[in-house]
């Protein structure tokens, strides 16, 4: 009897640890458990990295992140503070001995330091709002940064005295600006971007910058200390050149500033190289259109003998930094998809030194992450594979790079992902070459017939690539195939396939999707009499294009929409921003063809089943957008639903919540059409 038992137990946690061991497909709760590195930033000496570690609050329904520090041999990875609150913009300063950064507090965020001797930190700041761009003087003497001010909104009318004790409503909310409102940020305070400088051991911030223009993005120290170079518009007519930008320099003890560029079109991110004789800063020549390179140039200080170094590559450069012998500079690009870490010689020579950048994008397979190197060359940057988000990597003396964070080991490990394939196939417009990825579903088996669901990515500037995706992940995970392609117009392809879709967009660039479903079905990895098909933003469009074009999908979720290019292009916010790139003209200059161009104008032809989703709050595409589409639909009695997604703007996904609604949503529709 009792070796019964025993034989019987044993079976039975032998049949228990099987199961535990068994792997299952991606879950919807799994979204919470997800980690991601940002911002990793490597210590002068090369032999630590502060980092911000990400994370899903599943109470609070919101992201946040603490800073996290390791060695770059993976070892020693702890918590930088015991502060439980919003940590970020970790910086070293130049000697390493000291890190500041930005810090929640009760009442706004400030700037902290953290001794790394002592693991000691105090609040340097007390800021009436948040600090940004946090950069070292190279003596470590000082700490500047940009800030918001804020300015008295405009008066049109004087309201007579209400009598004490009434109730009033709210005053009028008056603008005579051109960019008012932000999607994600909703009604813009009035007010300027500054830069600051506050001493490294603490005390009042002193203001640099002065006038009615603000002063944003990266700063850059001369050697000695004594200018700072930023970027702005302090352009005459600076709210109708919005697309401008100049690099300028401020004398932190006189305030002057000086111009240094003058061509039209956006010039920022300005770096001073370490002997102070030279400038690199990125930026084009305006020429409107769709979609332009980004190159690297270099001037001398003074703003003379600029030239372009990067015309060797046709890709977009960002996130340019100096190498310590001043020779050359490394720099991100995005290439077919996949995002890089590359080094230029100041005469052009370009070398790769990695790839598969990014993982910061949790969602969707969108480029993003950072990088920082150390005076020796040693790179900390943000790796990603469809595998896993963004996790920390090292490269040292050029060799292979090495991850020496594994965040999501405790989740991702029991988790069977789908498996993510690359493809490529020819245009059937123009015989180019079209790039685009399929993630079968977990366990996939070839003999079986499975489902097929294209996902158009947004922008259409951008580039989805194979990067971690939680939400195509999930799509996967309830047994489809599916398929995300780059068509023409998507970024990564060189700039005049970026271009292609100038004044003509939707355009090829539905063929080009097309053509993918066709390849899929023709290598029998898609069935033709299931076919399905989503996207949101850019890629809601093409969604609600591709409908409108034929008749072959079962059904669609078309998320967050434009829909009607005249009235959108008047009521977003960023109304302002297609003339002469996106069609020429204004709307009421052009009006034939901006209803050309919109899906609006095919919704007689729509036979395809269609849930149609927006964020309560977008503003990027507004959700009477959205209502078009559904209120067409339901005129002509075919089968719609409306899916609003309460306090979300343009980036629905925003809160992790959401993300799992949107795609609990769009499955439960396809569901219904699945047969």
């Amino acid at each position: 009897m009792n070796r019964f038992l025993v034989f019987l137990i044993s079976v039975m946690s032998f049949g228990c640890l099987t199961a535990q061991n068994e792997k299952i497909p991606f879950q919807p709760l799994d979204v919470f458990e997800l980690e991601w590195v940002s911002d990793p930033q490597i210590s002068p000496d090369g032999t630590q990295i502060v980092y911000r570690r990400n994370g899903f609050d599943i109470m609070k329904d919101n992201s946040r992140g603490n800073l996290w520090i390791i060695n770059t041999d993976g070892t020693s990875h702890r918590k930088l503070t015991s502060r439980e609150v919003g940590e970020s913009q970790a910086t070293w300063s130049p000697s390493g001995d000291r890190i500041a950064f930005v810090s929640s507090t009760n009442e706004g965020a400030e700037i902290y330091m953290y001794w790394v001797s002592s693991g000691q930190i105090a609040k340097l700041s007390q800021l009436e709002k948040s600090p940004g761009n946090l950069t070292w003087s190279p003596d470590g003497s000082q700490i500047a940064f940009t800030m918001f001010v804020d300015e008295k909104p405009p008066v049109v009318a004087q309201m007579p005295s209400k009598p004490k004790g009434a109730k009033w409503a709210e005053p009028a909310r008056i603008t005579d600006r051109l960019k008012h409102e932000a999607d994600g940020r909703g009604y813009m305070p009035t007010g300027f971007t500054h830069i600051f400088m506050i001493s490294a051991e603490g005390g009042t911030a002193r203001q640099l910058t002065s006038g009615d223009y603000s002063h944003g993005g990266s700063l850059s120290f001369s050697p000695n200390g004594k200018e700072i170079y930023f970027s702005a518009n302090r352009v005459d007519d600076w709210e109708y050149r919005f697309r401008n930008s100049e690099v300028y320099k401020v004398n932190v003890n006189t305030q002057q500033i000086i111009a240094l560029t003058t061509q039209d079109g956006p010039d920022y991110s300005p770096k001073v190289s370490p002997d102070g004789k030279t400038v690199a800063f990125l930026g084009y020549l305006d020429k409107v259109q769709d979609h332009q390179n980004t190159v690297l140039h270099l001037m001398n200080t003074d703003g003379s003998n600029r030239r372009i170094i990067s015309s060797g590559l046709d890709e977009s450069v960002s996130d340019i930094t100096w190498d310590t012998s001043g020779k050359g500079l490394y720099f991100m690009y995005d290439e077919k998809g996949n995002t890089k870490i590359g080094y230029i010689t100041t005469s052009g020579k370009i070398s790769k030194l990695t790839d598969n950048v990014g993982g910061t994008t949790i969602g969707r397979p969108y480029a993003s992450g950072s990088y920082s190197v150390s005076n020796k060359g040693v790179i900390a940057y943000t790796q990603t594979r469809p595998e896993y988000p963004a996790e920390l990597a090292v490269i040292q003396n050029k060799k292979t790079p090495k991850l020496i964070t594994g965040l999501n080991a405790d989740v991702l490990a029991r988790r069977q992902l789908g498996e993510v394939e690359e493809v490529w196939y020819k245009s059937t417009f123009d015989g180019r070459d079209i790039q685009g990825w399929i993630v079968k579903p977990p366990f996939y088996d070839a003999s079986k017939s499975y489902p097929l669901l294209v996902e158009n990515h947004g922008g259409p500037i951008l580039n989805y690539g194979d990067r971690f995706t939680a939400e195509i992940q999930l799509y996967a995970a309830d047994g489809y195939v599916v398929f995300y392609p780059n068509p023409r117009g998507s970024t990564s392809y060189g700039e005049e396939f970026g271009n292609l879709l100038k004044n003509n967009y939707p355009g090829q660039d539905y063929n080009d999707v097309m053509d993918g479903v066709d390849y899929l079905v023709e290598k029998g990895i898609a069935n033709n009499d299931q076919l399905f098909v989503t996207g949101g933003s850019a890629g809601g469009i093409m969604t609600a294009w591709m409908i409108g074009m034929n008749n072959r999908f079962k059904a669609a979720v078309v998320v967050k929409p434009v829909m009607n290019w005249i009235s959108k292009t008047l009521v977003a916010d960023n109304y302002f921003y297609y003339k002469d790139t996106r069609y020429p003209g204004h709307p009421w200059e052009n009006f034939e063809n901006y209803w050309k161009f919109s899906p609006i104008s095919l919704v007689g032809n729509i036979e395809t089943p269609t849930m149609v989703m927006v964020g309560m709050n977008d503003l990027r595409t507004p959700p009477s957008e959205a209502k078009q589409l559904y209120h067409a639909l339901k005129l002509r009695k075919i089968e719609t639903v409306l899916v609003e997604i309460p306090e979300s703007y343009h980036n629905i996904a925003a809160k992790p919540s959401n993300l799992i609604s949107k795609v609990a949503h769009t499955l439960a529709w396809l569901k219904k059409y699945n047969k």
